[in-house]
């Protein structure tokens, strides 16, 4: 059975940044987006929450990171995209709970170091967000610089991976790391 033949599953949560809505498809996770971000897709109009094993415990790890509980996921993610674009989300992956990278420093390491432009539109395509932490990438200069679900989300989530940045303005800058990285709420 082909990922399209298997039906759509959606549930939204609340997190402490706001309701999110959380998509599955077969056994995987394939979306994640906070319900006003610009490209969460439409809510179909018969959807109806029904129980779902992994939406479940897709629902259980968000709000066990957003308690300082969780530093990594371990659903099955399956986003669509291009080649490229799933390649540069598989690094995003692979960047600790705590941890930054510029885009420049995510292009080399997707072996495209004059792609960063082509990096970063793939970073901002990211359909899964916090689970493939978009988030941790930041401007070479440390800057906050942009994020899907809003500056003052992405400053909220590096500050609880222990990452202060005074203002959500995408050139602040990063004032400090707690190595304890300890929790907003």
């Amino acid at each position: 059975m082909t990922a399209s033949a298997t039906p759509l599953r959606l549930r939204v949560v609340d997190t402490p940044l706001g309701p999110m809505r959380l998509q599955a498809e077969g056994g995987a996770l394939t979306g994640a987006w906070f319900l006003d971000q610009a490209d969460c897709p439409p809510m179909p109009p018969d959807t109806v929450a029904s129980a779902d094993p992994l939406l479940d415990r897709a629902a259980l790890e968000l709000a066990e990171y957003f308690a300082a509980r969780r530093r990594e996921f371990s659903l099955p993610m399956a986003p669509r995209g291009t080649p490229f674009q799933r390649r540069v989300w598989d690094a995003l992956r692979d960047i600790p709970f705590g941890n930054l990278e510029s885009y420049g420093a995510l292009s080399t390491r997707c072996a495209q170091p004059a792609a960063v432009r082509a990096v970063a539109q793939a970073v901002g395509r990211n359909p899964i967000s916090i689970f493939i932490p978009c988030h941790r990438i930041i401007g070479s200069n440390s800057a906050l610089t942009g994020f899907g679900g809003g500056l003052h989300r992405k400053q909220a989530l590096l500050a609880l991976e222990g990452h202060t940045y005074v203002t959500a303005s995408p050139d602040a800058k990063r004032v400090k790391q707690d190595s304890g990285q300890g929790t907003l709420w």
